[in-house]
């Protein structure tokens, strides 16, 4: 009895460190010698800065890397909508890249990690059913880290093109979460700068940067979770 409710409970404990953990890391991150620095750099670069950083978060998420705070660090450097936009194409090309070599390059070796993964069957199953629907809503209401998501759905049934665009769709609100947080540092930094109070301007910054965000992007995983339990999506449930 003891174990199975412990089992839950350190799950819950995990989502939660998994939520708070980008705001902790801002938090404690020196943001305004980051932006100072950030702000240097691409200025130097000019447009190849930006070809830099996609070609960095691409490898990065492909190697399995921590992608989330090259998110934090898009938000830093080029502010909400276009850290967005930055980190939205890098994640994409990203998910991409990883579903082809999973498929057709080291299928062999993604499927030793599937088989680890005691939630990959149902998954197989409902996208063998419901194709790219299946993988748009797990992308919002993520089942898999985004990383390792983009190799075991090589092994799906899902085509290429639909799995493109239902990923392109699906990870925008957890996109939009991790650069947000990383553009009210911005914010805080710049607000500071221009005069204001800084440590009361930071906070207020930062909360009413990221809440709006956060808040969407609830709402809409909450609908996927609801539209996910219609497919009858659990292990074991013959979908």
């Amino acid at each position: 009895m003891g174990k199975a409710k412990r089992g839950p409970a350190w799950k819950w404990a995990a989502v939660a460190l998994s939520g708070v953990f980008p705001f902790i890391a801002i938090a404690l991150l020196p943001v305004g010698a980051i932006v100072v620095y950030l702000n240097a750099f691409f200025d130097r670069m000019g447009p190849l800065g930006l070809l830099v950083f996609e070609i960095l978060y691409v490898v990065t998420a492909v190697l399995l890397g921590p992608a989330w705070l090259l998110a934090l660090v898009a938000g830093l450097a080029f502010g909400l909508v276009k850290g967005i936009l930055v980190v939205w194409v890098g994640a994409t090309i990203a998910a991409a890249l990883a579903f082809l070599i999973a498929r057709y390059v080291a299928r062999s070796r993604v499927e030793k990690l599937a088989r680890k993964n005691e939630n990959f069957e149902a998954v197989d199953r409902a996208i063998a059913k419901n194709g790219g629907k299946v993988v748009l809503l797990l992308r919002i209401s993520p089942f898999f880290p985004y990383t390792i998501a983009n190799y075991l759905y090589g092994l799906t049934a899902v085509r290429f093109v639909p799995y493109v665009i239902s990923t392109a769709l699906g990870i925008l609100p957890m996109v939009a979460i991790y650069v947000s947080i990383g553009a009210a540092g911005r914010d805080a930094v710049e607000a500071a700068a221009g005069g204001g109070p800084g440590s009361t301007a930071e906070w207020i910054v930062f909360a009413a940067g990221v809440a709006c965000t956060v808040v969407a992007a609830m709402i809409i995983t909450r609908g996927a979770k609801r539209e996910l339990a219609t497919i009858r999506f659990e292990k074991g449930s013959g979908v």
